[in-house]
């Protein structure tokens, strides 16, 4: 295992033994307790990232075969951790970076692509949340595993006290037009309202309201169900979006906003995993 270079690990209002958050079965969910446990987040990350998805990898990334960046340091790492064959076995990540984190790392890792700062503003009170990096193993990618990591988000809400979350969810590859039907399915049903306005920063994006279809195509049921999973996830929870996406050519991927306000989270999500995170809890 190569030596850490990472020596500012942030933690936010959480015990720092990292306790539980939820549990079902044999699997479990919690925050990374160590650098070790990190690594083990970003070879995750690079597996599937990288090895299944075709991200351009630097040098560096490939020889060490981790996922990482400046950002990783002063993030918390959600875990789902199977524990069915005796050890813990990391089998899916989440990166979590709140306001407080984000002033010690200069800002977010979501400005690379979006401007944020409207949002910001419009809410100078609110305690804010960047979700970045999810990604699960393949054999592990079921309900239990989605059900696990939305419990462990909730209960880092809650123990924090955030008010909204935010961050990037992509479509595969770079040809927006391949999934025109989706994206203006996303302009007309589900954009953030205009005082939350985020334009993006990159010259390599376009606008939701710009993507032509043909009638034929037009179809918002099926343009609704290709959506990616856990961009739907993030809209039934009560997630809006923003009026733009960008083309991310590393990553091979096609990304918009998505803003999930705490008050605006759908009451049957609540329901399921208790307005205290209990549903799940250990």
């Amino acid at each position: 295992m190569h030596a850490s270079a990472y020596n500012v690990f942030s933690r936010n209002r959480l015990s720092p033994q990292s306790p539980v958050l939820g549990r079902i079965g044999n699997m479990e969910t919690r925050l990374a307790r160590t650098r070790a446990e990190i690594r083990t987040a970003q070879e995750i990350r690079y597996a599937i990232f990288y090895e299944e998805m075709g991200a351009k990898a630097t040098m560096r990334t490939r020889l060490r075969r981790r996922d990482s960046d400046g950002f990783d340091r002063y993030c918390d790492h959600l875990l789902v951790i199977d524990k069915s064959d005796g050890f813990d076995r990391i089998v899916g990540t989440y990166r979590l970076l709140s306001d407080r984190q984000a002033r010690l790392a200069g800002g977010y890792y979501t400005e690379t692509e979006f401007d944020v700062l409207p949002l910001l503003r419009a809410m100078p009170q609110a305690r804010f949340l960047e979700l970045g990096r999810s990604c699960i193993l393949p054999q592990y990618r079921s309900k239990r595993s989605m059900e696990l990591m939305w419990q462990g988000l909730w209960a880092y809400v809650l123990e924090n006290k955030i008010d909204v979350m935010f961050g990037c969810a992509s479509f595969p590859g770079t040809n927006p037009q391949r999934w025109a039907p989706s994206l203006a399915w996303l302009n007309e049903n589900a954009t953030i309202s205009r005082h939350d306005l985020c334009s993006q920063r990159s010259s390599q994006s376009v606008r939701l309201a710009d993507l032509t279809i043909g009638d034929a195509s037009h179809d918002p049921r099926r343009a609704l169900a290709n959506l990616p999973p856990l961009l739907k996830g993030y809209l039934r929870a009560g997630a809006k979006i923003g009026p733009e996406a960008v083309i991310d050519h590393q990553f091979g991927t096609i990304d918009v906003l998505v803003v999930l306000k705490v008050a605006d989270i759908n009451p049957r999500y609540l329901a399921h995993y208790g307005t205290d995170a209990s549903r799940f809890a250990a």
